[in-house]
């Protein structure tokens, strides 16, 4: 199997139900090492990943707020995490596509990711059907994948503020969500927030390694380097409270977690 042709096959599909079934399918045959490198691939455009025409993506500020007293409410949150997940998918498959050269234990760590993330999704689109909802009903926002696209030329530079800053914020954000769900009497819903909180912090570990690795190959400091990418790319987007022992878990320092929360 050529890792980088499979990988882009699935970047590019825009149907969720078509990827996610090709995205596990690729997990199966990254498991078992069966596959080859071939860097001459086109990488492809970060720009256009596969995703369907719908939900109407608006800038964060015109999305509406999820009141979690009604079902509505709440189905509009499931829709949000789905979208997030969804785009997660495409995260962890760019993070394969896009960054050629690494140890093959890199690849395999990240398409086991966006199997992962298929996974959330699904579970997350059929709680949505249970409330006669879909995806694509509500509005979304694009933070995440402009973060992709921002970091697009660098490999450490994607380690560090995708996984590390935007995902890691769902470890510090998902607890008082579940608590709200569980006042509103939501147990189907808090049952998937708990999966996707306990893998995720798998998942940031992840970055967190091979962030660390990237930092060692440059012979950089990693919390410096990390705390000095924060400022420069996005300052003032980190604040707390933090999850703190979730992020100690996913590999951040005392050091820093102690310069986050000053």
């Amino acid at each position: 199997m050529n890792l980088f042709a499979e990988a882009s096959r699935c970047f590019a599909l825009q149907d969720p139900g078509e990827k996610c079934t090709a995205v596990a399918d690729l997990s199966r045959s990254a498991l078992t090492g069966n596959f080859r490198f071939d860097d001459d691939f086109p990488i492809p455009d970060v720009k256009q990943p596969g995703r369907p025409d719908r939900p109407e993506l608006l800038n964060p500020s015109q999305v509406p707020r999820r009141r979690l007293g009604s079902e509505a409410g709440r189905a509009a949150l499931v829709h949000a995490i789905a979208h997030i997940e969804f785009n997660a998918i495409n995260l962890a498959l760019d993070a394969v596509c896009r960054f050629r050269g690494m140890p093959a234990r890199y690849y395999q760590d990240w398409i086991s990711v966006a199997a992962d993330e298929s996974r959330h999704f699904r579970m997350l689109e059929h709680r949505l059907a249970s409330m006669g909802a879909a995806y694509g009903d509500f509005p979304a926002h694009n933070g995440l994948w402009e973060m992709a696209e921002k970091t697009s030329d660098s490999c450490l530079v994607r380690m560090a503020l995708v996984p590390r800053v935007l995902e890691a914020r769902g470890l510090d954000v998902t607890p008082g969500m579940i608590e709200r769900l569980e006042q509103a009497g939501d147990e189907a819903t808090v049952a998937i927030l708990k999966i996707i909180l306990a893998e995720e912090v798998a998942h940031v570990a992840i970055g967190s390694r091979w962030f660390q690795f990237l930092c060692s190959a440059a012979g950089k400091d990693p919390d410096e380097t990390f705390l000095a990418l924060l400022e420069s790319r996005c300052p003032g987007m980190v604040r707390g409270p933090f999850n703190v022992q979730a992020r100690l878990e996913a590999g951040f320092s005392r050091h820093e977690l102690e310069a986050l929360d000053t």
